[in-house]
């Protein structure tokens, strides 16, 4: 399903460059569960960045579902459906409602309002904060903020989830 051969990621710096990923090799099967480990700065929201396709990888390829990224045009599309994020500081909008924040993801994807609401409900019972729809950001403690996200990158039934220290 996702494969990255030899990712290497660079950043330019004014001494020259720093090395963030140094030739990433792994593979990823359908339905996997896969955690991440490393210390501080190693490179894992990097790596994510690059699955995620927020960020581009300097060599290497990237392979999703067999077709290979290094001529990829459609980074938006994948983002919005094929790609779930649980943001390490959640990126809500705090003057918004739980439940607008969560309908955000599918309204960047078209999805219309009715069907807006209803899915961005359910995917907020399932994390079970359907009692707190119209609560903001601020009202809600940071576990309930982090299951808000969670109810985001789900609502779309994405392929992928990326959870960033979740």
């Amino acid at each position: 399903m996702l494969k990255l051969k030899n990712i290497k990621k660079d950043y330019p710096t004014a001494a020259g460059k720093v090395q963030a990923l140094k030739g990433i090799n792994i593979e990823f099967r359908k339905s996997e569960f896969v955690s991440i480990l490393g210390q501080s700065g190693c490179g894992k929201t990097t790596l994510l960045n690059i699955i995620g396709g927020l960020d581009r990888y300097t060599s290497g390829d990237l392979i999703i579902n067999g077709k290979s990224t290094k001529k990829f045009k459609d980074w938006d599309a994948y983002r919005n459906y094929s790609v779930g994020f649980v943001f390490q500081s959640y990126n809500l909008i705090p003057h918004q409602s739980i439940l607008s924040n969560v309908e955000l993801a599918l309204t960047i994807s078209g999805v219309s309002r009715k069907e807006r609401k209803q899915r961005a409900i359910k995917a907020l019972e399932q994390v079970g904060l359907k009692d707190y729809i119209h609560q903001r950001p601020n009202q809600l403690s940071g576990g309930q903020m982090q299951r808000v996200a969670i109810a985001r990158a789900l609502v779309n039934n994405p392929d992928i989830i990326l959870a960033d220290e979740p």
